[in-house]
């Protein structure tokens, strides 16, 4: 399987996917899924003349399964050994959910020289957390429900979790739960655990400071999991220049539910 030894400490495997020739596109996926999240996407992207290049985070996947790291700091670390092993140049990341953190963290701190655009995709950023200088945010308490929720039984918890995070009603969506269920079954119990405090603690405000290239921004209205008015318009203010696209009644998983609204919108980004 092709992968990448990433440095430094706690140091793991980067299992990553590769299809297609031209500019690189890399995908980063959501919690708590992986690089097949991606499927649509890359179909599209890889026939359209992109080299679509999708790896699974520490933990997730394919990827090793250390017992540290599942951090943002370090997750941008890794990102950055894929893209100097790889030696990207000219490229475009794309991070979905919890991946728009690592694209936020990587440009806060290893900046665009390898990079042409950005694509923040139903993303975590600028800051999930309600604090006292974030009153926008989400309880601390919705995050340790969820992590005390996974701990206790993680298999239970995905089952109340993915239906909200396509917007299915009671016995709807039973293949795509399925598969997403199965993703999420094979991750790290301890880097699922960690990433729910990765994610919801972490603030990428002085990161989106620092976004000097093109960003395309996608949200779904109807977005049950990182809600648009937290996150998507927030973003939206913070970056110079962005593009916001709003799916209409699209939930969290739009990836796959609008998987074809979003082709079409990543295409018409990419090629302007």
């Amino acid at each position: 399987m092709p992968s990448i030894k990433t440095t430094g400490a706690n140091s793991t495997e980067l299992y990553y996917y590769e299809q297609g020739q031209g500019r690189p596109v890399v995908l980063i996926h959501g919690w708590p899924l992986s690089h097949r999240m991606w499927e649509s996407q890359i179909t599209a992207l890889s026939e359209a003349g992109f080299r679509c290049i999708a790896y699974d985070r520490r933990g997730f996947g394919d990827s090793g399964r250390p017992t540290g790291g599942y951090d943002y700091d370090t997750f941008a670390a890794d990102l950055n050994d894929l893209m100097t092993q790889l030696d990207l140049r000219d490229a475009t990341l794309a991070g979905f959910s919890m991946g728009g953190g690592e694209v936020a963290r990587y440009i806060g701190r290893y900046g665009t020289d390898r990079l042409s655009s950005a694509m923040l995709l139903g993303a975590v950023p600028p800051f999930l957390m309600k604090t006292a200088d974030n009153p926008e945010g989400v309880d601390k308490s919705v995050f340790d429900g969820m992590l005390a929720n996974v701990k206790r039984d993680r298999i239970a918890f995905f089952e109340e979790f993915f239906p909200n995070f396509y917007n299915l009603a009671p016995g709807a969506g039973a293949d795509l739960l399925g598969f997403t269920k199965w993703i999420a079954w094979g991750a790290s119990p301890l880097g699922t655990q960690q990433c729910i405090v990765a994610f919801g603690e972490t603030d990428f405000r002085a990161d989106l400071a620092k976004f000097d290239i093109p960003t395309c921004i996608v949200h779904g209205d109807a977005d049950r999991i990182v809600p648009i008015d937290v996150a998507g318009k927030r973003s939206h203010q913070m970056i110079a220049g962005s593009r916001l696209e709003v799916l209409p009644g699209a939930p969290h998983g739009f990836a796959a539910t609008h998987a074809e609204a979003l082709n079409r919108i990543m295409l018409d980004f990419l090629k302007s």
